[in-house]
């Protein structure tokens, strides 16, 4: 346990100081009681940290790959190099990106609870087989053959069941806590989703770099599958889709459908309704560009580092060694400052917030250009991951629930986390296209133009257009604010 406090204090530190800062900050007052208060808390803290689990159950595709890129095919060639990560991950996200044409309707007909038990127990489940496929590709076990062969399309099938899982975690977690947060409050929901994830992320790669490293690979895949049922009892027991079924009177949280006690409308029109929304449209159009530019610093920097390591020595570098951890301060420091700012400083508006980002973005991604050879770029990539990630939680998070409202959360939420995931398909297919590709020599070792930082110019060049489309985007959204059907 010493040890555990000892490898994690820089974590517990931060999240100490967030709690510190959470309680300091002026509070909006929305009538909310101490019961009210503590049985929320209850509700969200096991929902958000599964959500945290299933990060790590999607991002360790990634972790995997730095022993993947290592273990030879029978034809030489790396089992999952550049251009293979890239495959299987663009077709995980777009499954992702598509899934919520059909889970976001049924999560806002069966309710948040009803998601996050579904998809916790479907990614515990692809996590298990994709350990599994990993034990018998590493002990040349029963179809070593068939899945050395046919690797990329083995993964790609997993980890795109994996994905369909995972789509449903974005839209339960805001489905179910749509109806226990006011629109003025929100902006700090919005901060713990931007907390949440960046956990997530924090497990995913420096924890999975450590399983990796103490463990093996497959335990890359058991440990967070593991970790996916010990929080499905949880959640089963504990959270409830709403303060009623709580147990708790009825809350008016000021949304797009407060005050809405019409018959629930069919999915197709509000399907309909939202996609003529044009604030909705907005959203979702930032949140594709949103969701490029954060899987091109997340799923690339490591990469870039790693196989570059023999001219720039980035590989051992403070960023890249903790480069779970340093997400995780990117995101909580980005959560932060956009919930707090939009909730104190813009009237609960969305949209300068996520405005100034872009901009920070912008300015990071035309800087990275010049200088994503130098000892700054980990560093730099950081500060862009603060920026971008803030503007995800404020968002998707946020913005769905104000503007999609608690009835019809659901579909809000699948409409603008499917554009973040359609975003970062097109990510992985075109870095699949014009990064350099892998290749191994006899002993194992990396060589060739992946090797030469000069052919990673278009990681950089790629992400400055986004930048540009999402920022002029958010100007759009400057004074949007929902409009409740009742005060």
């Amino acid at each position: 346990m010493l040890n555990w406090i000892v490898d994690n204090y820089p974590v517990l530190l931060l999240l100490a100081f967030v709690t510190i800062v959470f309680r300091l900050l002026p509070k909006v007052d929305v009538g909310h009681d101490k019961t009210y208060m503590r049985r929320r808390i209850m509700n969200w803290l096991p929902l958000g940290l599964t959500y945290a689990l299933l990060y790590m159950g999607r991002y360790n595709l990634k972790v995997s790959q730095y022993a993947f890129e290592e273990i030879p095919a029978p034809d030489g060639s790396p089992l999952m190099g550049n251009v293979g990560f890239g495959i299987i991950f663009m077709v995980g996200t777009i499954i992702y990106g598509v899934s919520f044409l059909i889970n976001g309707p049924l999560t806002d007909r069966m309710g948040g609870r009803f998601s996050i038990l579904l998809g916790a127990g479907g990614a515990m489940m692809m996590n298990l087989l994709m350990g599994l496929a990993s034990l018998t590709l590493i002990k040349h076990g029963p179809m070593y053959g068939f899945l050395a062969t046919h690797f990329i399309v083995v993964f790609s099938v997993l980890y795109a069941l994996n994905m369909y899982f995972q789509s449903f975690g974005a839209v339960a977690i805001v489905k179910v806590n749509a109806p226990w947060f006011h629109v003025r409050e929100r902006g700090v929901f919005g901060a713990i989703f931007g907390i949440l994830i960046s956990l997530g992320i924090y497990l995913a790669f420096d924890v999975g770099y450590s399983i990796l490293s103490s463990l093996g690979l497959i335990w890359v895949f058991l440990v967070p599958a593991i970790g996916l049922g010990l929080f499905w009892v949880m959640d089963f027991f504990v959270v409830r889709n709403s303060p009623v079924e709580a147990g708790l009177g009825e809350f008016n949280t000021g949304d797009a459908t407060s005050g809405d006690d019409g018959p629930r409308l069919g999915a197709a029109k509000v399907f309909r309704k939202m996609l003529t929304n044009p604030i909705i449209v907005t959203i979702a159009g930032v949140e594709f560009c949103s969701g490029f530019l954060r899987q091109a610093i997340m799923q690339w920097y490591g990469s870039f580092a790693k196989q570059t390591d023999g001219v720039l020595g980035l590989k051992s570098s403070f960023v890249n060694e903790n480069w779970g951890l340093m997400l995780f301060f990117a995101g909580v420091m980005g959560g932060m400052l956009a919930g707090t700012i939009s909730d104190h400083l813009f009237q609960s508006r969305r949209g300068p917030v996520a405005g100034v980002l872009y901009g920070l973005m912008l300015v990071g991604a035309v800087t990275l250009t010049f200088t994503y050879t130098t000892p700054i770029v980990g560093w730099l990539v950081v500060f862009m991951s603060m920026a971008v990630i803030g503007v995800h939680g404020m968002l998707s998070g946020t913005a769905s629930m104000d503007f999609g409202g608690a009835k019809n959360a659901g579909i809000a939420v699948g409409i603008i986390d499917g554009f973040v995931y359609l975003g970062t398909g097109v990510m992985s297919l075109t870095y699949a296209i014009i990064l350099p590709k892998v290749e191994l020599d006899a002993a194992g070792k990396i060589i060739g133009e992946a090797t030469d930082p000069a052919n990673w110019l278009a990681w950089p060049i790629a992400m400055i257009p986004l930048a540009v489309i999402g920022f002029v985007l958010t100007l759009r959204l400057w004074n949007a604010k929902p409009k409740p059907k009742s005060a």
